[in-house]
């Protein structure tokens, strides 16, 4: 018993040290929640993605056309490969000069609106998890004295004591799990953007291309 709690204290005092606690942390001290090593970047800068034709005029909101509302849909979604992606965009980017650059605009409005929210809802809950985390840490560090405490007391309860040791170990297992996810978790954002240039890039190569009016 006393060898199984020494190494669960060492364990949870490592888990601890490792974590996300606390907002001294924090790359940047804007965002004291913000446990990634990626610095935050609140929205994507359409200066980042895009080089076509202005699109301040172009509505971001969803597009009242189902269709179209079905494309951006389904090139917004990573389990759509790149691939399949630039020949739906080839297959929407068509026309006449005009036409196609009023397409290759709503699209990338569209998309921008969709990928940059979705990106947004990420990094919110990429704080969430942190602020749990925290949370977790702080609730460990309370159990972890109370066991000390008891280990102090010669008339401990070893009922009490193995309630603690088990909860701990819980406890310590789950902050550590989703400790090792954070890096994971911290990519997404990036993931998002990377996938928004990628289109962008696909939407813009249709645009000044030459094709067959359809």
């Amino acid at each position: 018993m006393a060898f199984s709690t020494r190494n669960l204290l060492c364990c949870i005092a490592v888990v601890i040290a490792v974590g996300p606690t606390q907002p001294a942390f924090a790359l940047d001290p804007r965002y004291p929640d913000w446990p990634c090593q990626q610095l935050k970047v609140p929205g994507i800068s359409i200066a980042s993605v895009w080089t076509g034709p202005p699109i301040e005029a172009i509505d971001k909101e969803n597009s009242k056309d189902p269709k179209e509302a079905e494309l951006v849909s389904r090139l917004a979604a990573r389990r759509t490969p790149m691939e399949d992606a630039r020949k739906l965009i080839a297959d929407f980017v068509v026309g006449t000069n005009d036409q196609k650059q009023e397409k290759a605009k709503r699209l990338f409005a569209a998309l921008y609106s969709t990928l940059n929210a979705q990106r947004d809802q990420v990094m919110d809950g990429i704080e969430r998890f942190s602020r749990k985390q925290k949370a977790m840490a702080e609730e460990i560090r309370e159990q972890t004295r109370k066991m000390r405490e008891l280990q102090d007391r010669p008339d401990a309860n070893p009922a009490q004591k193995d309630d603690l040791v088990s909860q701990l170990s819980w406890q310590t297992r789950i902050f550590e799990d989703r400790r090792k996810s954070t890096s994971y978790v911290c990519d997404v954002p990036v993931i998002i953007e990377k996938r928004l240039f990628d289109l962008a890039n696909a939407i813009q190569s249709d645009m000044s291309a030459d094709s067959p009016t359809k």
